[in-house]
């Protein structure tokens, strides 16, 4: 073959492949490109998809590929509100409380005339379920006694203690107490709650920590200008913790994270332009807190109430529907 032949030969085939590239790279798609924009991410609610902006303050990135996501059940979700059997002095009352009357003198103290927290001291009951009663409405600041007064406790013959159940999917939590004799579960009321900002470097998809856990006796009572120390500053608590606080104390089971610094607390006050402070509510409901469980001050301070003289058990779930003490036979 001549030369000027064999380059034309040459020359064809080398169009040819460069043709056959271009045509295959045509038909490729385009690869993937990853931005580090800070894309809002997608709670997954029952059937519907609620959009949660992460908070500027998290203290870590939150990244577009994190997503919570639940199993959605078919489950019918229980509801009540039976605190005021709690209460009643007369009418229905739950089996776990008794009506009294207080008398000075009693038979089970000697020396001295007997005081609302002597009372709540012998049957274990918080002097803020008392003076609720007592007061006949929620009332948890006046605490004073006259002979003959009648007010609730708790039974001394009864072996209970109360269960919460908190569903991160929902904002929810139910309260229940539960009867160690007989087994029995009854639900006291469900909350509203606000619940950790979404962080997908968690196990749980939120600050707040997915797990049963017992809460501790280290509560706290807070007041306006009562102060202390968060996150190394002098602050005044219920800028931060509202007017209530209760520790978890320790873990049971499938924690995703130690208790030490969790807790439930009511929703912070904020000061005014009037100087005035005011309780900040818009955060229940919602995913906004360090990681702790928020409730609005009324709710708070009635929980507290109830169950801090009781032995306490939290689980936070996923969906209600997990909880392991939901499917427990009665």
């Amino acid at each position: 073959m001549s030369l000027p032949k064999l380059l034309a030969l040459v020359s064809l085939l080398l169009f040819g492949v460069i043709g056959l590239v271009a045509l295959f790279k045509e038909r490729s798609p385009p690869l993937a490109v990853t931005t580090s924009l800070n894309v809002p991410l997608e709670v997954e609610l029952d059937q519907e998809i609620q959009t949660i902006t992460p908070s500027v303050a998290s203290p870590k990135p939150v990244k577009q590929e994190g997503k919570v996501r639940v199993a959605s059940s078919s489950m019918p979700l229980p509801d009540a509100d039976r605190v005021d059997e709690l209460f009643n002095k007369s009418g229905s009352q739950l089996p776990i409380v008794e009506t009294i009357t207080y008398k000075s003198h009693v038979s089970w103290l000697k020396g001295r005339p007997a005081w609302l927290s002597d009372y709540a001291s012998h049957y274990n009951t918080s002097r803020h379920f008392i003076a609720r009663s007592l007061n006949g409405k929620p009332d948890y600041v006046k605490q004073e006694l006259a002979e003959g007064d009648r007010f609730n406790v708790l039974r001394k013959d009864k072996n209970f203690e109360f269960y919460l159940v908190v569903d991160t999917s929902r904002c929810r939590m139910w309260c229940y107490y539960r009867d160690l004799d007989t087994k029995e579960k009854v639900l006291l009321k469900t909350y509203p709650v606000c619940l950790g900002r979404v962080d997908a470097s968690k196990t749980s998809g939120l600050l707040t920590p997915l797990g049963t856990y017992t809460l501790g006796n280290r509560i706290a009572i807070y007041k306006p200008k009562m102060m202390g120390t968060y996150h190394g500053k002098k602050t005044e608590m219920m800028t931060v913790f509202g007017t209530r606080w209760i520790p978890f104390e320790k873990e049971i089971g499938n924690c995703t994270e130690p208790a030490k610094g969790f807790g439930i607390h009511g929703t912070p006050w904020h000061y005014q332009a009037n100087g005035e402070l005011a309780d900040q509510t818009s955060s229940v409901g919602n995913y906004e807190s360090d990681g702790c469980i928020r409730l609005a001050t009324p709710d708070i301070e009635e929980l507290f109430a109830i169950i801090i003289t009781k032995p306490t058990t939290i689980e936070i779930v996923r969906d209600f529907a997990e909880s392991i003490f939901v499917a427990l036979d009665p």
